[in-house]
């Protein structure tokens, strides 16, 4: 055994009943290594790494054992580590016997070989470090991704740390305000009946016995939940998960992901995962080309323990520690990878100012703004069969389904008012959304420099409109969560209620109907023989001449020939082919977010009373659409032709800066 400083020799010198010198600081860290492990240490913590996987094998606070084997992966692990057959390179890269004892780093580094395979097999060296501090209630992990030039093309699938607990000690699991309970014992899991896909039972034992288990109930937006985590109602311990940033994760701020739940194998194991790919809720992509040189830093992110309180003052004490960490960010202590320090990352900031002739009113609501990678394609992939295999699709990467870069994302004021902190140098797209304004603003080529601050001045926000406005439904807010159970959206099932709840489907009176009552949070089929038909019923004074134009904003959506539109009984187009989000299936209230506009002859409607259907065809309980928002529009000088383009993704609005020359699209 080889030892990296004093601590955890004298602390095993007292467990074993030997005598030591006095003169041992207190609350110094340790690091002993052997041929198999090192184990970091400092007052509270003691955290012990596979030096073959990279696995994080044990995690003890104050002498309580906090993960467990469980069943599948156990113990703490990354996804992606060294694979089989490969060489590995061990090293302390943080020594604390060089460092008066405060600070301890160890890195296990796998290395691509052609041949080399596990089930996460990816060609690009991975390099998993853990860290602790002498004042450290947790230890930090990361994970460094490189691909060479000379590396065959990569495709990273789905990407987390993951960590199984010890099922003796933890009980209670915190998501946020609203998702915060007792949870079924493992064993109520087991012995569960599967419903209608693997991740669901229903429990036939302990205090939740009658009711429906889902993994995905817990999924969360990551920008929005800082710490999550499980904390025992016996011992008054918790551990978290706290993400000090969101720069290194995919998807920017309105990605939804798994969080924790009981792992959905036999054992049903307490979880906690943080996705940096995620591939849930539309995914995300991370595609390296052949000859591309790449790297990326995930993380560090801190797996922090507390003790001392309920389970609502250790989730609370958790959300203030995560303060702390983001105004820490970046980490001083972090060396030798691809991460820019404070004084190497710049400042932007910003106002945003809203200008919509039609809603002089408006005023900006829950302002995100975000710098992000320009859209781009990925690279050519092969698709495997040998050297003559056809390449994979290309497909148009933005920036909610992006896990390749780093995005920087900061919620503005009530003003419109925003300072991004801590950008890495680099030329960004600067997005911005808000509720209440259908679409997104962007700024192009936004380039900054180490140690810039860039004010981009007032950047005034025309949002796009076809027309005059004819009536709206919902709030252009990414979500179904001002529409019927959206605020009980986790509850799995709540699919199977539509046919009950709307028998004779939904009808919409625009002035009369209640959203939150008569707009369910999703049009799912009626069964597998009979689709749906929402109708939406509105007056007009007069009959109108031109071209008007149905702009629908998707929240989640399983239907791959899209939602059809009907005015007045004719057929008028449609969304066209979407691809599938899974956002129902997986109890969810806003997945990858699009838009479609389908424009038709003006002439379908009339004086009077008018109807617009959407069709959903026939399909299992769990396709169908969620939307986020309705609005007609007509312009009575324009015809159909004029907008034939509008069906498709969302289109990026008009924005004037007052510094610099933009691109519109």
């Amino acid at each position: 055994m080889r030892w990296h400083g004093t601590r955890v020799f004298w602390s095993i010198l007292f467990t074993l009943g030997l005598s030591a010198c006095s003169s041992v600081a207190a609350g110094k860290v340790g690091l002993a290594e052997t041929s198999t492990s090192y184990t970091l240490s400092n007052d509270v913590v003691t955290a012990r790494v596979d030096k073959r996987s990279g696995d994080l094998v044990s995690l003890r606070y104050r002498g309580l054992e906090l993960l467990g084997r469980g069943s599948g992966h156990p113990f703490g692990y990354w996804s992606h580590g060294p694979l089989r057959g490969a060489p590995v390179k061990c090293a302390v890269t943080i020594d604390p016997g060089k460092n008066g004892g405060e600070r301890a780093e160890v890195s296990v580094k796998g290395f691509y070989v052609p041949g080399a395979t596990n089930a996460a097999a990816v060609a690009c060296d991975v390099e998993i470090r853990y860290a602790l501090g002498r004042d450290d209630s947790g230890v930090y992990t990361y994970s460094i991704f490189t691909h060479p030039f000379n590396y065959p093309a990569a495709s990273i699938g789905e990407a987390r740390f993951g960590a199984k607990l010890n099922a003796d000690v933890f009980d209670y699991m915190t998501i946020d305000e609203k998702r915060r309970k007792v949870m079924p014992r493992p064993e109520d899991w087991t012995q569960g009946t599967r419903l209608n896909m693997s991740e669901v039972r229903r429990l036939n034992t302990g205090v939740y016995k009658g009711h429906a288990e889902h993994k995905y109930a817990y999924s969360a937006i990551q920008f929005e939940t800082p710490a999550y985590g499980w904390s025992s109602t016996r011992h008054r311990v918790g551990l978290w998960f706290v993400n000090p940033t969101i720069e290194y994760l995919s998807g920017g701020a309105t990605k939804v992901e798994l969080t924790g739940h009981l792992d959905s194998n036999e054992g049903g194991a307490p979880t906690l995962l943080n996705y940096w790919r995620g591939s849930h809720y539309g995914g995300a992509v991370c595609e390296i080309g052949e000859r591309e040189e790449w790297t990326k830093v995930i993380g560090p992110f801190l797996i922090y323990c507390n003790s001392g309180g309920d389970h609502e003052a250790l989730w609370k004490d958790a959300l203030a520690q995560a303060a702390v960490e983001s105004r820490r960010w970046p980490y001083d202590w972090v060396q030798g990878v691809d991460y820019p320090h404070r004084a190497e990352r710049a400042t932007v900031k910003g106002e945003v100012v809203l200008n919509d002739p039609q809603a002089p009113r408006a005023r900006i609501s829950n302002l995100l703004v975000g710098l992000t990678a320009p859209d781009y394609m990925t690279p050519e992939m092969p698709s495997g069969g040998g050297r003559n295999a056809r390449s994979r699709p290309r497909r148009l990467v933005d920036w909610q389904t992006d896990a390749k870069y780093y995005q920087f994302w900061v919620r503005g004021d009530e003003r419109g008012r925003f300072t991004i902190p801590n950008v890495r140098p680099g030329t960004y797209m600067l997005h911005a959304i808000a509720d209440g304004v259908l679409g997104e603003a962007v700024v192009a080529n936004v380039t900054v420099s180490a140690g810039q601050t860039l004010n981009l001045g007032r950047l005034q926000w025309t949002p796009l409109r076809f027309g005059r406005q004819v009536w709206e439904i919902g709030i252009p807010d990414r979500s179904a969560a001002e529409f019927r159970h959206g605020d009980h959206y986790w509850q799995w099932g709540l699919y199977f209620r539509y046919p009950e709840e709307f028998p004779n489907d939904v009808t919409f009176v625009i002035g009369q109907s209640d959203p939150r009552i008569d707009w369910n949070y999703a049009q799912v089929p009626r069964g597998t023989n009979a689709g749906s038909v929402w109708s939406v019923v509105f007056e007009l004074p007069e009959a109108p001449r031109g071209c008007a134009t149905l702009r629908m904003g998707i929240a989640g959506i399983t239907l791959r020939e899209g939602v059809n539109i009907t005015v007045n009984g004719r057929p008028a187009g449609g969304t066209g082919p979407m691809a599938d989000t899974a956002t129902i299936r997986r109890d969810g209230i806003r997945g990858y977010w699009s838009e479609r506009n389908v424009a038709f002859d003006a002439s379908l409607l009339r004086r009077g009373t008018n109807i617009i259907g959407l069709i959903v065809p026939p399909g299992g309980p769990t396709t169908g659409v969620m939307y986020d928002y309705l609005r007609l529009e007509l312009d009575e000088s324009g015809t159909v032709s004029d907008l034939a383009g509008n069906v498709g993704q969302a289109l990026y609005e008009t924005v004037t800066h007052e510094t610099q020359p933009l691109e519109s699209h």
